[in-house]
């Protein structure tokens, strides 16, 4: 059977020519040059893949993505971006977008990601009321603190501020909170604010009525109201707009919220759990966060500590990821080697849990035997002979540094080794200032 394409794409000669391409290829392309269109399309025909421009007139593919997942659509999605785009695709991948491509597109390129997407098995949307299951529990004295005083909220009303690195698993402790509190029964629901664009946050969290704007096309509940009686986690809380603090501000405080296009309100009884990677006391000193939502949503703080101050745990959590990794991997390796488990422990993963994790489950993919052994794992994290300043944290420039230096300069495989796409790697460069 030939295989649908929904291409979105307003450049009509560009959408032409891709239409051409796909049916060239032996797929059947339908093109649409808007939001609108292309949502009437997805109700009614089942489409193998979508390819969306990230701008369209009425909207964009971050609004489509939202609306995909709301409506529990599990086609793969490729997004299309222009040059100086590449946070929207990081959004957008955090959204459920299955991967991005920058204009102008590469045909050979192209086909791989289509191919990977249709050989791709569609991860079903979870409901949102999941409870937190297989949490390993981390056994070292700052784990056993953290735990300590997260038993000691859980059961209380107040808003929980959850402060730690990125990667160290502050949903996860959020769940955790949730499923120990007395509103374990009721919904959690989770938002990554930094995926939410200024215009898309006030209707995710708020909702909206049908005609509110261009592309309400229909009713949509937000985030407040779906988390009735539960728990809603914000997750880097800090990327919301100035004016969303407003309204969120007002939400807590009343207890109430008011979709767009609504005149009257909706009841909003739900326990607030956010958390940040950034000091928001300086967002505050900056004008970028509102003082008084601050105290609202920090009535108590709880701090997740970095991977690498809590070395015990590496094993605990290493050999959970290798029992993850064999099952999604269809796998049956047995055990880390002591060398490779040492090589583990003694890194100082920047990255933390999420790095781990990452790094496990590809070392798995490639280990042939039972065991895992030093050799199989990533060039960068294999530590020399210790020294006074191998002993040092090692922050993200340095690791960039490692990764150039292994590759003699292949900037390709310095981002394959560092786990990131070529072009986050010039990005960061960028930002550190170093030659590109």
């Amino acid at each position: 059977m030939v295989s649908k394409i929904l291409i979105i794409e307003d450049d009509n000669t560009f959408g032409i020519v891709l239409k051409k391409w796909f049916n060239k290829n032996g797929f059947d392309a339908l093109v649409k040059s808007t939001l609108d269109e292309a949502k009437k399309d997805l109700l009614k025909t089942d489409f193998k893949l979508i390819i969306t421009d990230l701008r369209l007139p009425d909207g964009d593919g971050i609004m489509l993505l939202a609306w995909i997942r709301e409506k529990k659509i599990n086609t793969p999605v490729i997004v299309m971006t222009s040059y100086g785009e590449i946070q929207s695709a990081v959004a957008a991948i955090k959204l459920g977008a299955f991967d991005y491509m920058e204009k102008p597109i590469n045909p050979d390129i192209l086909r791989s990601k289509i191919d990977e997407a249709l050989n791709h098995t569609p991860t079903q949307i979870p409901k949102e009321n999941t409870s937190a299951t297989n949490i390993v529990y981390g056994n070292s004295t700052l784990s056993r603190q953290m735990y300590e005083h997260l038993k000691l909220v859980a059961p209380t009303h107040l808003s929980v501020l959850i402060r730690g690195e990125s990667g160290t698993g502050k949903e996860y402790t959020a769940r955790m909170i949730h499923d120990n509190s007395q509103r374990r029964q009721a919904p959690f629901v989770a938002v990554d604010c930094g995926s939410l664009s200024k215009e898309l946050a006030p209707s995710e969290l708020f909702g909206h009525l049908k005609g509110s704007f261009t592309s309400a096309i229909a009713d949509k509940k937000g985030v407040f109201e779906e988390a009735e009686g539960g728990t809603v986690f914000l997750d880097e809380v800090g990327n919301l707009s100035y004016e969303v603090q407003v309204q969120l501000l007002r939400a807590i405080q009343e207890r109430k919220v008011r979709p767009i296009g609504s005149a009257t309100d909706i009841k909003a009884d739900v326990r607030m759990i956010v958390a940040t990677n950034e000091n928001l006391e300086t967002a505050i000193s900056e004008g970028r966060f509102r003082e008084d939502l601050y105290h609202r949503l920090n009535e108590f703080t709880l701090m997740v500590p970095p991977l690498r101050e809590r070395e015990e745990d590496i094993v605990l959590f290493a050999n959970s990821f290798l029992t993850d990794a064999n099952k999604e991997l269809e796998r049956n390796v047995e055990r880390f080697s002591e060398k490779s488990m040492s090589i583990l422990k003694q890194y100082r993963w920047p990255g933390n849990l999420r790095e781990l994790r990452n790094i496990i489950r590809r070392t798995v993919l490639f280990t042939k035997g039972t065991e895992i052994t030093a050799d199989l794992l990533p060039e960068f994290i294999q530590i020399p002979e210790q020294t006074e300043q191998t002993l040092l944290p090692i922050d993200e420039r340095e690791q960039i540094i490692r990764a150039l230096k292994i590759t003699k300069g292949n900037k390709t495989k310095a981002a394959n080794l560092l786990n990131i796409d070529r072009k986050t790697l010039y990005n960061k460069m960028h930002q550190y200032g170093m030659d590109i």
